[in-house]
């Protein structure tokens, strides 16, 4: 579908932070793209990412002529990932970065020396220079297979939700309050910043400022892609669907830092999402109950955003527990100290579960989730549900 076709809505992709969690994306788009025909391009003329989303939606850009194989690329790097990967996790790259923290905490400060970061993220860097091409990202607009592509980063001095775009060029920037949509070429920094999580991972400078992880005060997550033209959106979320979710447990004892530090990266990976999405169901519901004449009279500038969510159908934290001895010797020496070996830290781990095993895990579920959910899923692509009964074997 190219993105000047008009016939259809133009489907928007929006796709979230949380670390390793966005393993369970590369499920959904494995089997997304094997409900399609082989060599369809890409199906989501607007798409937007934040964090390890970010570096998802950036692949599918770059690859846009091809989504079977922007998918078959991103399958690839997810399912054989390590930690070593995404950060230094040898003893003497753990040991200096943390030696430095205890150092600036029993010193008052280094000055200059002060630790930016708990892990290096060289290795990541170095990853993405091997598989992103992001100057191919316009010549997938210039093809028509993109609309626009949206990466946002949370600018530390400024305070403000950036999502910086690459599109066509009748898009216009667009400024709300603490959120700003500003055109720029798509580069490594910017899915460097975006993925940024704070304090483990060191910010990034764009410009004349430092980013980190987009996810921090995105109080909108759906905007930036309505923004770029988007008529419809299509949302993969990565926490456990709130239908399906266990029932509250008393706790029995005082939450350790781990624990406290995976509540803290939920409220900001996933808490915003929830709200935008039961947000903009709100604002259908009511722009249903008005006439098109109605809207026009009043002066409504609202219009109904038909979206569809897929989310884990089990608790992602609890799978990170199952497989939290995956993780090397050294990060799991320092994580022990904060209480993520016990149960209730879990979701810190999740974060950081750059793992094979525990990735191939949510790559199945993500996979599964939407199978499950197939003839749903081209209805809302504008496929006819035959396009492809049989799942095609990947590589």
């Amino acid at each position: 579908m190219s993105a000047a076709n008009k016939q259809t809505p133009i489907v928007g992709l929006i796709m979230s932070g949380g670390g390793a969690r966005a393993a369970y994306q590369v499920g959904v788009l494995k089997a997304i793209s094997e409900l399609l025909p082989p060599g369809t391009p890409n199906p989501f003329p607007v798409i937007s990412g934040t964090s390890a989303g970010a570096i998802n939606a950036a692949a599918l850009a770059i690859y846009a002529p091809d989504f079977d194989q922007a998918v078959r690329r991103l399958h690839f790097v997810w399912k054989n990932f390590r930690v070593n990967q995404v950060f230094r996790s040898d003893a003497l790259g753990i040991l200096a970065t943390s030696a430095r923290w205890v150092s600036a905490s029993l010193l008052g400060g280094l000055g200059r020396q002060n630790p930016q970061a708990l892990l290096d993220r060289a290795p990541l860097r170095r990853l993405l220079e091997s598989y992103l091409p992001c100057d191919r990202i316009q010549d997938s607009i210039d093809a028509g297979h993109l609309h626009a592509l949206s990466i946002t980063a949370s600018g530390y001095g400024s305070g403000e939700s950036i999502s910086f775009y690459q599109g066509v060029d009748t898009i216009e920037p667009w400024k709300r309050a603490r959120r700003i949509g500003a055109a720029a070429r798509i580069t490594l920094d910017h899915l460097m910043a975006s993925s940024a999580i704070p304090f483990l991972f060191s910010a990034i400078k764009i410009n004349r400022e430092y980013f980190g992880d987009g996810s921090m005060r995105q109080s909108a997550p759906i905007s930036p892609a309505l923004h770029l033209g988007a008529e419809r959106v299509l949302v993969i979320g990565v926490r456990q669907d709130p239908n399906t979710r266990a029932p509250r447990i008393e706790g029995e004892e005082y939450p350790s830092l781990a624990q406290i530090a995976g509540h803290v990266l939920n409220s900001i990976f996933l808490d915003s999402l929830e709200g935008d999405i039961e947000r903009l169901q709100r604002i259908n519901r009511t722009v249903g109950l008005l006439s098109t004449q109605q809207l026009e009279e009043g002066g409504v500038p609202l219009r109904q955003v038909d979206v569809l969510v897929i989310a884990p159908s089990q608790d992602i934290g609890k799978i990170a527990a199952k497989h939290a001895h995956h993780l090397p010797r050294t990060v799991r020496f320092l994580l022990r100290g904060l209480g993520a070996s016990r149960r209730t830290g879990s979701n810190l781990i999740s974060y950081l579960l750059f793992e094979k095993p525990f990735c191939r895990e949510l790559i199945a579920l993500g996979y599964g989730d939407t199978m499950r959910r197939k003839e749903e899923i081209l209805a809302f692509l504008g496929r006819e549900t035959t396009v492809a009964t049989t799942p095609r074997v990947a590589n």
